[in-house]
């Protein structure tokens, strides 16, 4: 299967995940009366219900899943370690510190791009870092045993400022990035966040090639006319840029960067350069599931996203790490 043929078909299923989110909720509804809403018939409370309420926190659980698998599918390229993650290694944690941190001190009261601009500086901080450990040749357990302890700090100092939060207002704010969830948000807040998550997209692109090359070791990539510093740079700016605008936008969500690569690589013959694309919408296609779910979940509290992504993910990590060859080489 070639990567064009596999990104139709998982492009078909995202338009069709999206359209159900937008047909399907809890709201007295009928299917009737949500797709004549969402062609701008219907009376006004349908029309609220599909593009205030639902169609927004669809697009938001799509694009949130295609930043964090194609960041993941980005990292894993240029740290050549499967298990690379921004979860894992701890740049999701580090952009919600960041996120926190402007919350914390009312800096988010300055405008609607202050939130999204301090989660990129900590997502870019933690990515640095680990390209920093990456480039002095250590291991592949050392480098998932680094962002460990990175993510734990930045949690920590999190939760640290959720103990000395001003107010519970505050608080609910910070709860809210720490546990992951797309609930209430708005067509503002993705206009926020769309072009970091554009700008993030053209530095994959352009980046995306030489990939391919870093597979094959450092010095092949230099032979080859591969300028590594200039392609670490640029990974790491689309990394930071993806992962810190959908932190900013949903939270801490967990393992879908390492999740979806799995599952796609196979049918991309292993080639890293080919692997964004294809993991970046069976990641929109996995969390937009996982959202719709539970919002039809017949519960009477809503479970947080990022949650229940973290109990599936978490086990399928433990999977691949454990079918993982060579880890501490």
């Amino acid at each position: 299967m070639t990567r064009l043929t596999l990104s139709a078909a998982l492009g078909a299923f995202a338009v069709v995940v999206l359209l159900a989110s937008a047909l399907l909720g809890s709201s007295e509804l009928s299917w009737p009366q949500a797709f004549a809403a969402l062609w701008g018939g219907g009376d006004e409370t349908a029309r609220i219900i599909v593009w205030e309420i639902r169609l927004p926190r669809a697009l938001a659980a799509l694009g949130v899943g295609m930043a964090l698998g194609a960041s993941g599918a980005l990292m894993q390229g240029l740290l050549r370690n499967p298990l690379a993650e921004p979860g894992v290694l701890g740049v999701s944690a580090s952009a919600s510190l960041g996120a926190i941190i402007a919350l914390y001190f009312g800096i988010s009261a300055l405008g609607a791009f202050t939130v999204p601009a301090f989660a990129i500086l900590g997502a870019l901080a933690a990515t640095g870092v680990l390209s920093l450990l990456a480039s002095v040749r250590i291991s592949a357990v050392q480098l998932i045993l680094a962002g460990v302890g990175l993510s734990s700090f930045a949690g920590a100092l999190g939760a640290l400022a959720m103990n000395l939060a001003p107010n519970r207002f505050a608080l609910a704010d910070m709860v809210t990035w720490m546990l992951g969830s797309v609930t209430n948000r708005s067509m503002d807040d993705l206009i926020v966040i769309a072009p970091f998550w554009g700008v993030g997209a053209i530095l994959a692109v352009l980046t995306a090639p030489h990939l391919r090359a870093l597979a094959l070791g450092e010095e092949t990539a230099q032979t080859l006319g591969v300028d590594l510093g200039r392609t670490r740079t640029g990974v790491i700016g689309a990394a930071a840029l993806l992962t810190g605008a959908a932190v900013a936008i949903s939270g801490v969500i967990g393992f879908v960067g390492i999740v979806a690569p799995h599952i796609v690589r196979p049918f991309v013959r292993h080639d890293p350069s080919d692997l964004i694309w294809p993991s970046a919408l069976l990641g929109g296609v996995l969390i937009g599931l996982a959202d719709l779910v539970l919002r039809l979940a017949p519960l009477d509290q809503e479970l947080r996203l990022g949650v229940v992504v973290s109990l599936i993910g978490a086990p399928v990590f433990i999977l691949i790490a454990a079918r993982s060859r060579g880890m501490g080489r």
